[in-house]
């Protein structure tokens, strides 16, 4: 048997909050990866609710188990440029996507014949999300939890503190 080279998974986003969609997501990619790069998008214009550092140890909290499970190495990190370009820092194999919808698959899709263009040596792979994650959203989970409303069915349990927290 041959020893095959580490498959190291990159997954971008904003994740703020971090969702049970996203732990989904991560949790299917810890199946196919030896590493897993979990990269935060920080973009200067954009005003997030959690800091990258708040939204790093949620992501820690909801997936460190997972990928000790699956035995893979789990990373965070951020960046501000193209997600394949940071991909290509980490020196990621594949671009991990999460898919709800066919809404989805057709940006996705298009993005992902992009990256092939500027970074042939990446994959993309597209995981379908589970059924019962599949109408999350963090901006719907930021306006519930904004309004009052109960947002347990849709986050980590450590998140609906921070939530609770953040609107109080």
């Amino acid at each position: 048997m041959t020893a095959h080279a580490p498959r190291v998974a990159f997954y971008a986003g904003s994740f703020d909050p971090v969702t049970n969609g996203h732990v989904d997501v991560l949790a299917n990619a810890c199946a196919i990866a030896d590493r897993l790069v979990v990269a935060i998008g920080v973009h200067p214009g954009k005003t997030p609710l959690f800091t990258p550092e708040e939204r790093a140890e949620m992501i820690r909290t909801a997936v460190s188990s997972v990928a000790a499970g699956a035995g893979t190495t789990l990373e965070i990190v951020t960046f501000s440029d193209l997600a394949v370009e940071a991909a290509r820092r980490v020196g990621a194999t594949m671009l991990v996507r999460g898919l709800r919808d066919g809404t989805d698959l057709d940006y996705e899709m298009q993005m992902a014949g992009m990256n092939a263009a500027m970074a042939p040596e990446i994959r993309t792979v597209f995981l379908p999300a589970s059924p019962m994650v599949r109408p999350i959203t963090a901006t719907l989970v930021r306006q519930i939890a904004k309004m009052g409303g109960d947002v347990s069915a849709f986050v980590p349990h450590d998140v609906v503190a921070r939530l609770k927290a953040k609107f109080a």
